[in-house]
């Protein structure tokens, strides 16, 4: 579902795509990126600001309005996790009941 702030920044990324991304990333390497995108042919720096907001829609759905933060490269995480939830890149707390 599209909401009234996602076409807002969709018409904001028509007019000038460096400030979708600054509104999207905040200051980050993603903003550099869409700056000289921008520079070097109008188009390529809109598709990115698209992507961008695309992005973000997808974490909206996913996570709810508010439940994510931007951590680079176009990805997102949540900012609440369930207690005792495996964090990205931790394993399971092991028992010794399995062999590993």
């Amino acid at each position: 579902m599209v909401k009234s702030s996602d076409v807002l920044l969709i018409i904001v990324a028509i007019l000038f795509p460096p400030a979708a991304a600054a509104f999207i990333t905040g200051c980050s390497c993603d903003l550099l990126i869409n700056i000289c995108l921008t520079l070097l042919g109008y188009i390529p720096g809109h598709i990115h600001a698209f992507w961008l907001i695309y992005k973000k829609m997808r974490a909206e759905e996913r996570y709810g309005n508010g439940g994510y933060q931007y951590v680079g490269n176009g990805a997102y995480e949540p900012i609440y996790t369930a207690p005792g939830a495996i964090q990205p890149g931790q394993q399971a707390p092991y028992y010794g009941a399995t062999s590993q």
